[in-house]
């Protein structure tokens, strides 16, 4: 009989590493928002850990875009990536 893994168990980005990636970056919640494609409010969630009570975890797909952001990666067509204008790269 298969095994079946219900959830991934990988420790994921913290609410408070998640606030530090930002920052880091120099990135205001709406400009954080606007490269993940997201909107402000969802930056919010993920920042406080939690939405109306109930726990918010940080998806893996935002996770590895965070990482690519820090990264100088703008974007990624499938073979190459296409790095970030230099007036919003990463800061020295």
């Amino acid at each position: 009989m298969a095994v079946s893994k219900s959830k991934d168990t990988m420790p994921g980005m913290t609410p408070q590493q998640f606030r530090h990636w930002r920052r880091a970056l120099g990135l205001k919640q709406k400009d954080a928002a606007d490269r993940l494609g997201l909107k402000k409010r969802m930056i919010q969630y993920y920042e406080k850990g939690n939405r109306d009570g109930r726990p918010v975890e940080i998806p893996k797909s935002i996770r590895l875009a965070c990482y690519a952001l820090s990264e100088g990666i703008g974007d990624f067509d499938g073979q190459t990536t296409i790095p970030l204008p230099a007036e919003i790269a990463k800061p020295e």
